[in-house]
Formats: structure tokens, C-alpha cells, sequence
């Protein structure tokens, strides 16, 4: 959904039971249909940014974010970023 400041959120908790990260990521990456060879560009044109920004509840303090190197090198190689927001 659009916001006032010019963001873009797209959720994956309403399509996705699991308390891993990983099928988070995968259904973000399924439904916006990424990669897309045009995006690192279309980023630079519009001086716009993209991430997946992942809120992590770890409240034991023993799980670790499973962010897959695929989805890490495409997120970079299209000009993106996978941040996590973890809480203890």
C-alpha cells in the first residue's frame, strides 16, 4: 500500500504461516516478480530505493534470520537491500 511519504508496503504475514524467514522472502520475491533486469535502473532514474525490511521476533535470543544468498545477491544486484528488525 502507498504512504504519504512515497512507500511502497507489500506484506507476506496473511499469505504465509511460518516462523521462518526464508518462505517470507520467497513469496515477496514470487509476487512482485523479481528479478527484473529493468528495476537497478529504473531505481537510479526515479533517485528511489528498494529493500525488504524484515521485522524478526526472537525474543529467546537463539534464532538466526535465514536470508538465502540468492535472494541477497539478486536484491543487490537489482540495486536492493534485505534489512532485519530484530526483537528481543
Amino acid at each position: 500500500m502507498p504512504s504519504r511519504i512515497g512507500l511502497w508496503r507489500i506484506g507476506s504475514e496473511a499469505a504465509v504461516r511460518s516462523n521462518s524467514l526464508e518462505p517470507h522472502l520467497r513469496y515477496l520475491v514470487e509476487h512482485l516478480g523479481l528479478p527484473r533486469a529493468d528495476l537497478r535502473q529504473i531505481l537510479v532514474d526515479n533517485d528511489a530505493r528498494m529493500r525488504f525490511f524484515c521485522y524478526w521476533d526472537n525474543e529467546s535470543g537463539d534464532r538466526v534470520p535465514d536470508v538465502p544468498n540468492a535472494i541477497r545477491i539478486m536484491m543487490e544486484a537489482m540495486g536492493g537491500t534485505v534489512e532485519i528488525d530484530e526483537y528481543r
